[in-house]
């Protein structure tokens, strides 16, 4: 295994993470009052209330502080790397909302509350989800993500591509099918399988927290180059290790339903390797991310310290 980040990476972490929830909460919270922004008609005090369910309120918010944290490697101005933050979590958001409807995942819990559909009405949630994602749009293209229309554009089809038909979406799409929900019988993907349909359902959009970063930052094409790799990785680390927690943890520690994924028939890595072959993946995941990131000396110790958190959280 590679070397563990250094103890000031580890130790910055946790108060990283934390700082960066708080101002991605606060932005957030802007975002999403009641009042109507300009050029809005009206904002329906129910549809906002509940994106405010769906949004405000809990979550690591790695996705945002991957970011943020990307984007300080090149001097970024903080507002401009929080607002591309809010963005991306805004889409994250919406998925959780949706994914959570009775026709896709069905569940009832998320981040220890009633999920939004429960919460309010199916209704009612499918359209907070469209709202928290074109929300996330519209804060991407706003100037004050960054006053270069080019590197804005830039950000927006980093983000539509990896949120939609050939990442996330697609993603799950495929996750759906292999479940049996079209034709009633369950697919036995094949490892290069699994490992596709994870990385669009759930890498895409880790790696393009990343990017969104680096693009804000106007890093070079070797620079774009290295993080790409630490994305990827960093989001097969995740994938593996949620899975893993599926299987380990319990619900007070997740916050949601837990011991899912087989009853649904789930394509994961533990049932392509077995538990123990599914940790050492998620461990050399770990590992190939925080080598990706060998040329930008100690100013990325967080984002090493970030891979190694994402194989060894317990939530």
């Amino acid at each position: 295994m590679s070397s563990v980040p250094s103890s000031r990476g580890e130790s910055d972490l946790g108060q990283r993470l934390a700082q960066t929830a708080d101002a991605i909460e606060r932005l957030l919270e802007a975002l999403l009052s009641d009042a109507p922004a300009p050029g809005e008609i009206a904002r329906p005090s129910r549809l906002v209330a509940a994106m405010r369910h769906g949004a405000l309120g809990g979550g690591k918010r790695l996705r945002p502080f991957l970011t943020v944290e990307t984007a300080r490697l090149f001097g970024t101005p903080v507002e401009q790397a929080l607002r591309a933050g809010a963005a991306v979590e805004l889409l994250h958001c919406y998925s959780l909302v949706h994914d959570d409807l009775p026709a896709m995942d069905d569940d009832d819990l998320r981040r220890g509350r009633p999920t939004v559909h429960k919460a309010f009405d199916e209704a009612t949630a499918i359209l907070a989800g469209d709202a928290l994602l074109t929300l996330a749009f519209e804060a991407l293209a706003d100037e004050a993500t960054h006053p270069d229309g080019a590197v804005r554009a830039a950000l927006v089809a980093t983000l539509a591509r990896a949120a939609g038909l050939g990442g996330m979406v697609g993603g799950q799409m495929l996750d759906l099918a292999a479940e049996g929900r079209f034709d009633g019988q369950r697919d036995a993907l094949t490892e290069a399988a699994i490992r596709q349909l994870q990385a669009m359902k759930t890498g895409a959009l880790l790696a393009a927290s990343v990017e969104i970063g680096a693009r804000l930052g106007g890093a070079d094409a070797a620079a774009l180059q290295a993080l790409g790799r630490y994305g990827r990785a960093l989001g097969a680390t995740f994938q593996v290790a949620d899975d893993i927690l599926d299987v380990e943890s319990d619900a007070a520690q997740m916050g949601k339903a837990t011991a899912k994924d087989a009853d649904k028939g789930k394509a994961t890595l533990i049932g392509a390797l077995g538990l123990e072959g599914a940790k050492h993946e998620r461990d050399r995941l770990s590992d190939e991310a925080v080598a990706a990131l060998a040329g930008f000396g100690e100013k990325a110790d967080v984002l090493r310290a970030a891979a190694r958190f994402a194989a060894q959280r317990k939530s």
